[in-house]
């Protein structure tokens, strides 16, 4: 047990002389640097590109039609690239798809500022 002590007193002064050499915290708002606020979603600006004739939707079940799609949107608001995920048939697909692209979105944001980002879209379809 001495031997532990002997080495405990040894050290102690070190660790009070590191201490008084700490920078104090600071309190400058320049120094403190910005995580975020967040990223905000695309949110559609208008959906009436979206709407589709009933005649385009041929033999499609409308209650049963949901098109998801993965949408890139740039930091202008357009929709640049347009995938489908899961297909109601191929002519509804299709007419979603240049719907989609024809709309226009408010941006998503970090930090107050437009940037482009990919979203999953689901539109379902009604008569």
């Amino acid at each position: 047990m001495r031997p532990i002590h002997f080495a405990g007193l040894l050290l102690s002064p070190m660790l009070a002389a590191a201490s008084a050499f700490a920078l104090p915290p600071t309190t400058d708002a320049a120094a403190m640097s910005r995580v975020s606020t967040g990223i905000t979603a695309p949110r559609l600006i208008d959906s009436g590109a979206l709407r589709i004739p009933a005649e385009a939707l041929g033999e499609t079940d409308t209650n049963q039609a949901s098109v998801v799609l993965s949408v890139h949107v740039d930091a202008k608001g357009t929709a640049q690239s347009v995938r489908v995920v899961k297909s109601a048939n191929p002519v509804l697909d299709a007419r979603v798809v240049s719907a989609v692209l024809a709309s226009q979105f408010q941006p998503a944001r970090l930090n107050h500022q437009p940037i482009p980002i990919e979203v999953s879209l689901t539109i379902k379809v009604q008569r």
